[in-house]
């Protein structure tokens, strides 16, 4: 289990960090995303967003022979959860039940020429890189309560 939610991590690290500075077509557009935002705001987003999973990787990898301490526990629950929750508020509400026509327009114009496989709605389309991202978020917080179901069971 240990290994799984590194390796989600990794992942989750690997994406904040590079999704927006990285070309990976057609899974990104990163001129796109670039023309849309300066590359001073595209530099704090990056370091700001990527920095709470650095130091939760970090903290996982320091304590992964072993049991987590509950402030590392707490901090990756506290940092998955909110960014999942971003992630909703972001994405998914907005191909639910709509959004402003700006962001239909700033979502077409940053993520409009990316692979997308479920039908847009809304004007929204997820694309593919993030619903990858949305899936390991899901998956992290899905090993935390495993890991914290079996330290009850034995405790």
């Amino acid at each position: 289990m240990t290994a799984a939610l590194l390796a989600l991590q990794i992942y989750v690290v690997a994406f904040l960090l590079l999704h927006d500075w990285v070309p990976l077509p057609p899974l990104n557009d990163v001129r796109a995303v670039q023309a849309a935002d300066s590359r001073g705001r595209l530099v704090g987003v990056t370091l700001a967003s990527g920095l709470p999973f650095v130091v939760g990787l970090a903290g996982s990898v320091v304590y992964a022979g072993g049991r987590f301490p509950g402030w590392l526990v707490n901090w990756l629950w506290v940092s998955y959860g909110l960014v999942l929750a971003g992630a909703v508020r972001a994405w998914w509400i907005p191909y639910a039940v709509g959004t402003s026509p700006e962001r239909v327009a700033r979502y077409r114009a940053m993520f409009g020429a990316t692979h997308a496989f479920l039908p847009e709605r809304h004007g929204i389309r997820p694309n593919t890189l993030h619903i990858t991202l949305h899936v390991a978020l899901l998956a992290v917080l899905g090993l935390l309560a495993a890991g914290a179901a079996s330290c009850a069971a034995a405790g």
